[in-house]
């Protein structure tokens, strides 16, 4: 009886920590979903235009994100270990981080806007409008990048509902700026509605206008948590704390450079169909992201909660831990999965008009949904390294299988095979699963532990 209120206990923190990440990402997802339509309206060259440069900026953003689950760990462990005074030190070195990296990204970005499109080989007719989508929300990546290490700070002491409520700001922002800027003047409902018509470049915008919105509120609340006592102390640069933090997020960078370099080689295989072809995959990959909703809600918890018990010193607790998650999680994508399976066709049908891109990406759509409950038990999976520090091999993996399943298949199924979209989309999912069994091993067999 014991053991179950003990069992009872823990399973109430996990959803207390996991349901304002859940939340985000629902809200994340909605927004993402209302701006694909809202592009996918102006039609197909529109949504391959902007489609072309999303692997890009997740390359770009994920170097920050990788940098904050390095926060976010040692702040974590910190916490479980009842260290004030390492989380103080932690903390504030999310703000040097965030400036360094931010400046980095920013300037990264906006020298390479008008070449990218040649880069990725796409088609002539969308160049322009890709590159002039991806220079205007390059611009202001130094407030993306605040957004995202400061929420990994304030998530490592258990603060999930900031970053939540923050995001909920950005994205109300992107969407009232795109209701006015893609599109011109017009009547709704009989009213006279004033617009822009700025098209792709009024979604940029508001894309932008939202970066900075959300970076000057999270810094905010992050300068007023009391566990970093900036507010009292001000920041403070610690070389041997800052080195913890990039020990962990180095190797997490590397490993989301290689994902997102690859997600960008894989584009501009996908581009080589046409545009009919890559526009239905950039909009698949967009439906998609809804069902990974449960994974990424809890993986937040699973980074956070494995940091403190690894903290804790207890290996029982990291255990128990990551395997309620992962079995919460599974469940949770196997319905997600199985609604994906029976509305994959209508899904699509939301962001564009184009029965001929509707047909392909419902066709796509049905090979990734048998994957869900995998691919959930590997995000939750990757939450728990990121938690415990151990990083390194990781990276290993994922440079195995992006590299040489996902990139190397797809380009034999292209250029030897001669085939299409669908058999690309299955080198996706083989590459889901192994990465998925490679990390699930290393955990099994415990290789973790010299984390402790």
């Amino acid at each position: 009886m014991e053991k179950w209120q003990g069992a009872k206990k823990e399973l109430k923190y996990i959803f207390y920590l996991a349901w304002p990440a859940i939340v985000q990402e629902g809200l994340n997802v909605l927004v993402s979903y209302v701006d694909t339509a809202m592009v996918g309206a102006l039609g197909a060259h529109a949504s391959a235009a902007v489609g072309l440069t999303v692997s890009v900026m997740w390359t770009l953003t994920s170097v920050a994100l990788a940098f904050g689950i390095g926060v976010l760990a040692v702040c974590a462990q910190a916490d479980g270990a009842g260290d004030g005074r390492l989380v103080q030190k932690a903390g504030q070195q999310a703000f040097f981080l965030t400036l360094f990296i931010g400046g980095a990204l920013t300037l990264i970005g906006i020298v390479i806007a008008p070449f990218l499109p040649g880069w990725l080989g796409a088609d002539v007719s969308i160049r322009k409008d890709a590159s002039t989508y991806f220079g205007i929300i390059s611009a202001p990546l130094m407030f993306r990048t605040a957004v995202l290490i400061f929420s990994s700070a304030l998530r490592g002491v258990r603060d999930m509902k900031t970053p939540m409520l923050m995001n909920l700001c950005m994205n109300l922002v992107n969407v009232v700026l795109n209701f006015f800027l893609i599109y011109p003047t017009r009547s709704v409902f009989g009213i006279p509605v004033w617009g822009a018509g700025w098209g792709i470049r009024g979604a940029a915008v508001a894309t932008a206008v939202s970066f900075v919105v959300g970076g000057c509120l999270m810094f905010w609340h992050y300068v007023r948590n009391d566990s970093f006592r900036i507010a009292e102390t001000g920041v403070h640069f610690d070389g041997n704390v800052c080195k913890d933090c990039l020990v962990i997020g180095i190797p997490v960078a590397m490993e989301r450079g290689v994902l997102c370099l690859g997600h960008v080689t894989f584009a501009s295989l996908v581009a080589k169909l046409g545009v009919i072809p890559f526009a239905a995959h950039s909009i698949a990959l967009q439906a998609e992201e809804a069902f990974y909703i449960p994974g990424y809600g809890f993986q937040s918890a699973a980074s956070t909660l494995v940091g403190n018990a690894l903290g804790q010193k207890k290996e029982d607790k990291v255990k128990r831990t990551a395997g309620w998650i992962g079995g919460i999680t599974f469940l949770l994508m196997l319905g997600a999965g199985i609604i994906l399976l029976l509305n994959a066709h209508r899904l699509v049908g939301i962001f564009t008009p184009d029965q001929e891109v509707v047909r392909l990406g419902a066709r796509v759509l049905r090979i990734v949904a048998v994957s869900e409950p995998i691919y959930g038990i590997l995000v939750i999976l990757e939450g728990t390294f990121h938690g415990m520090g151990d990083t390194r091999a990781p990276f290993v993996y994922s440079l195995i299988t992006m590299w040489g399943i996902r990139i190397g298949g797809t380009w034999i199924m292209i250029y030897l095979l001669h085939l299409g979209l669908e058999a690309v989309w299955v080198m996706m999912v083989i590459d889901n699963i192994c990465r998925c069994l490679l990390l699930l091993q290393r955990f099994l067999r415990g290789k973790w532990r010299y984390r402790m």
